[in-house]
């Protein structure tokens, strides 16, 4: 098992991309060229991160170590973001794939009121390869039924979890989506409303959850309010080839503290 420094090193390389800026309703706002360098130095003991965005202040970071809010999968994907939702606070986390010469980020920030605010997506691809990108993600895409694996890992780095999920989406003679997953033992069923390029849960008033299909096959499910003393969870999927999918999820418990991170790999059958 890969320790997770050696998890950060899946990600050395110069990759080349942009942030776009999307409103809570999935309004591009904004789309700003990138250039990222992750640079390993002292015989990968150190690692410097170099950021350029047009028209913006250069970003540099240097890390030693890993920790805090930050998680790493084997596969060099990752999670980074608060680990306790605070009141009056800003909240929000990252959640970024890697597969071979790309890089798919998903920033979600909800503002001091709890309220769902912007997203930021963060497409990427090693320079000196091809730049090729899935379509914009359609609920068509997404119908089916999906078998998968799931690897846990917890902030406590205690062993991980591994299981088989099963997703199945579906839609009724009315036009709402079914969704039921299974994982382990357990299975959730529940419904939604397709709005454009929104699919909205909100079977609860209190806790409604939706998903925003987005450009380059992902897809942010998100909260539209996160809420002290409620357990919540921020997922980001990516559909990297028509039958292949990998969702993330962040798990926070009823304390509001960050306690485990989720990668699901599915295959369509």
């Amino acid at each position: 098992m890969k320790s997770q420094w050696e998890c950060l090193l899946q990600n050395l390389g110069v990759w080349e991309g942009s942030f776009t800026n999307f409103s809570a309703e999935g309004i591009l706002l904004n789309d700003t060229p990138s250039h990222l360098s992750l640079e390993g130095l002292n015989n990968n003991q150190t690692v410097l991160l170099t950021l350029c965005r047009s028209g913006r202040d250069d970003l540099v970071k240097e890390y030693s170590s890993v920790g805090g809010g930050l998680l790493f999968f084997e596969n060099g994907s990752f999670s980074e973001g608060l680990i306790q939702l605070a009141p009056f606070s800003e909240f929000g986390a990252e959640l970024a794939f890697v597969h071979e010469n790309r890089r798919l980020r998903l920033v979600q920030l909800f503002d001091k009121a709890g309220n769902l605010s912007r997203l930021v997506l963060i497409r990427e691809h090693l320079a000196g390869t091809p730049a090729t990108e899935p379509p914009p993600l359609q609920v068509n895409d997404l119908l089916g039924e999906w078998q998968g694996q799931a690897v846990t890992i917890y902030r406590d780095l205690r062993s991980p979890d591994i299981y088989s999920t099963t997703l199945k989406i579906q839609l009724d003679d009315t036009g709402q989506l079914i969704q039921s997953t299974s994982f382990g033992e357990r299975t959730i069923t529940s419904t939604a409303t397709i709005k454009g390029s929104i699919i909205l849960f909100d079977q609860d008033p209190e806790k409604q959850v939706q998903v925003l299909l987005l450009p380059d096959g992902a897809s942010a499910t998100s909260p539209l309010k996160v809420q002290l003393r409620q357990p919540l969870f921020l997922e980001a999927g990516w559909l990297i080839q028509s039958n292949l999918r990998q969702r993330m999820i962040r798990s926070y418990n009823d304390k509001g503290e960050w306690v485990s991170l989720t990668l699901v790999t599915e295959e369509k059958v």
